[in-house]
């Protein structure tokens, strides 16, 4: 299994592309054409050989489903792109959300700080109006 880098906590490319193959259930040539096509970008040693991590190992068993269910390579590429999309426009809702909370909070203390005690009892405008006359 694959390891995280200690230091930037990013998947660490461990497997060769043969072991790669193995584990996403592929030949290592539909490996080469997926990285042709822009469907998975391996790391690179310094001498040019490719290095796969457990995430890309995860988008090849992704993109072999969603062949399987009928997409075109072009398609599942655009799926993966979309879901990308997904996930970055999921993480601003939430961040946006959290600062809306703080914000509402923040203005709720403020709120509690200014209130006082009314000791007046509320009284209906055409009531008042009738003991003015």
């Amino acid at each position: 299994m694959g390891e995280d880098d200690r230091r930037t906590g990013t998947p660490r490319a461990v497997y060769v592309i043969s072991v790669a193959a193995e584990l996403a259930g592929m030949h290592p040539q539909t490996l080469r054409f997926y990285e042709r096509k822009g469907l998975v970008d391996p790391s690179r040693t310094e001498g040019g050989n490719r290095r796969y991590s457990e995430a890309d190992i995860q988008r090849l068993r992704h993109v072999a489903a969603l062949t399987a269910a009928g997409l075109n390579l072009e398609g599942a590429k655009r799926v993966l792109e979309l879901e990308a999309e997904l996930r970055a426009v999921r993480a601003e809702l939430e961040r946006v959300r959290a600062e809306a909370r703080e914000a509402v909070e923040r203005t709720h203390r403020r709120y509690r700080r200014d209130l006082v005690p009314l000791r007046q009892a509320t009284v209906l405008w055409r009531q008042a109006q009738e003991r003015k006359n």
